[in-house]
């Protein structure tokens, strides 16, 4: 076991860490909770911003805070407990548990799979923020809007994309297979034998609980919101608990002795995953494992509305990090990394992984690509002075860099890794035509042109009342002024979009709730046309997102 990082030493990264919290200490934002052991001893407790701004309550160390998406693996491992019990099989086929579903495709998907986020179902929560916007689900509605679909994102463990829904099935499951609520299976099952006990599942952001800080959004030129999750995320993302909670937590992550769960049941939570065509990700069941400057790291972060998380440990210096936000203006997974850079210091023996220079790539920056099979599109911006890639609309995220080529990954995506062959390429030349390989298939994308039809120009073509029969929604597409609206309405809310051409073929979205703007809602519409060439008449939209693929939007009134 390594020796705990130097008095000395310590106090002066522990000087830099509270440099790099001090804008975060404010009397009139919220805020964040942050906690550091090494070998189970206490290094670090800081509470910084407010819990409450109606209030002016401060965030302090026993504040309590959602962990988010880090839940996930406390949900896996309420699964392995229930395997071990004999109640249920990691290969089943999530029908077997949950008849309501209908059968998509032979192989399942399967409980392992649900776990992994292979099983290419499509999660309740995007299809109701398409159809409902941020009205709130009534109780039993997730199972049902997943019961709903007729397609899958992709066949069973061929890809890999992050699904809250997956991990909904499973809680639902945990309560069918154990005859307990998922919130009390938790409690009497892992966090009572753990002593964790400021550590629940809370099923709703309007239910209140003793020492819960509030969740908020910043929304431009209108101040602070309320963070309130919109629909059920029992298994995905309900969990709260404390700095030392989970701390004590990750002390028994670490351990060779376990109080709750076998060995192999741990072991299996950090076994990476391997998709149908070979390629390795280094997720698990809720967990990612992975070599950070040289050593292990094991975690999970997550995010909710108006709050985010980062859990991570170092298991060989016995370094453990949990970082809880309210409403902050920071990346918790950054600042973890940066504290495991400020602690070991020249115990890393690696540089950090080398992102691509837009200097190195002038012809591809600025340019926006998309394959005619799938409808991938793929733009390239300018982030700083890093070359970054929009993936499906969505945010841009630096390039990671390889011989021939550039790439990202799981940790970047949230999915398996996609690879943009640049071999024989000039990077000073604009390429017609790229290659993208995403999981293990090839897509030819072409250049979308530099200058798209305007809005009024499409309008003809696209204008009209269209019906989404997985959503249980109708929208309707019209030209307001010289924007491109589509209205999505629900039985239970409306969310209407901001289209923007990228071309005859495609369109971007943007979110007109300013809440849902500041939330980064993103995607693309492919244009769907009857007959032959791109002047055909249009008879559907496609929608494709990070999370949903493939879904789709059928005309049902023609133009005269």
């Amino acid at each position: 076991m390594p020796d705990p990082v130097p008095v000395a030493s310590a106090a002066a990264a522990l000087a830099a860490i509270d440099a790099l919290l001090q804008p975060l200490n404010r009397s009139d934002a919220p805020g964040l909770v942050i906690g550091v052991n090494q070998h189970g001893r206490p290094l670090l407790r800081r509470g910084m911003g407010l819990a409450s701004l109606a209030h002016g309550v401060a965030n302090t160390p026993r504040t309590r805070m959602r962990i988010a998406s880090t839940s996930k693996h406390i949900t896996a491992l309420a699964v392995l407990l229930l395997a071990e019990d004999g109640r249920l099989a990691l290969d089943d086929p999530v029908q077997q548990h949950l008849p309501e579903l209908p059968m998509l495709h032979p192989g399942g998907p399967t409980l392992r799979q649900l776990m992994q986020h292979t099983g290419g179902w499509r999660g309740h929560d995007e299809l109701w923020l398409l159809a409902q916007g941020l009205a709130l689900q009534p109780p039993g509605r997730s199972l049902a809007a997943m019961a709903r679909q007729s397609a899958l994102n992709a066949e069973p463990g061929t890809r890999m994309i992050y699904s809250n829904g997956g991990y909904r099935m499973l809680a639902l499951i945990i309560e069918r297979r154990s005859g307990l609520g998922y919130a009390e299976f938790l409690r009497t099952r892992i966090f009572e034998p753990l002593g964790m006990v400021d550590t629940e599942s809370v099923a709703s952001d309007l239910e209140v609980r003793p020492g819960l800080a509030g969740l908020y959004v910043a929304v431009p030129g209108a101040g602070w919101r309320r963070g309130v999750y919109p629909c059920e995320f029992e298994g995905s993302g309900s969990i709260v608990s404390t700095l030392d909670d989970m701390l004590a937590w990750l002390g028994h992550l670490r351990s060779t002795t376990k109080i709750v769960g076998s060995a192999s049941s741990w072991a299996q939570m950090v076994a990476p995953t391997r998709l149908r065509c070979g390629e390795v990700v280094p997720y698990g069941f809720g967990l990612l494992q992975h070599r950070y400057r040289g050593v292990d790291v094991i975690h999970h972060n997550g995010a909710v509305i108006g709050g985010s998380a980062q859990m991570i440990t170092v298991p060989a210096h016995g370094l453990d990090i949990m970082i809880m936000a309210n409403g902050a203006a920071v990346s918790p997974a950054q600042l973890a990394f940066k504290v495991i850079e400020l602690l070991l210091g020249d115990q890393l023996s690696e540089a950090s992984e080398p992102r691509a220079a837009a200097s190195a790539y002038p012809g591809l920056v600025g340019q926006r690509y998309r394959a005619a099979d799938s409808g991938n599109v793929l733009g390239f911006v300018p982030l700083g002075d890093r070359l970054a890639l929009c993936w499906l609309g969505g945010s841009p995220v630096p390039l990671r860099e390889r011989a021939g080529g550039l790439w990202l990954g799981f940790l970047d995506l949230a999915q398996n890794m996609v690879d943009i062959d640049l071999h024989g390429q000039d990077p000073a030349q604009v390429p017609a035509t790229l290659t993208l390989r995403e999981g293990g298939q090839s897509q030819r994308l072409e250049r979308l042109p530099d200058t798209p039809p305007a809005p009024a120009a499409l309008a003809p073509q696209l204008c009209g009342v269209y019906r989404c029969a997985d959503l249980d929604a109708s929208a309707q597409l019209a030209l307001c002024g010289q924007r491109l609206l589509l209205s999505i309405q629900g039985r239970d809310g409306q969310l209407t979009l901001s289209l923007t051409p990228l071309s005859d073929m495609v369109l971007t979205i943007s979110a007109t709730d300013p809440m849902l703007a500041a939330l980064g809602a993103s995607g693309i519409f492919n244009i769907e046309r009857g007959g032959a060439g791109r002047d055909g008449l249009v008879t559907g939209l496609r929608f494709d997102g990070a999370r949903t693929r493939q879904l789709r939007f059928v005309r049902e009134e023609q133009p005269a």
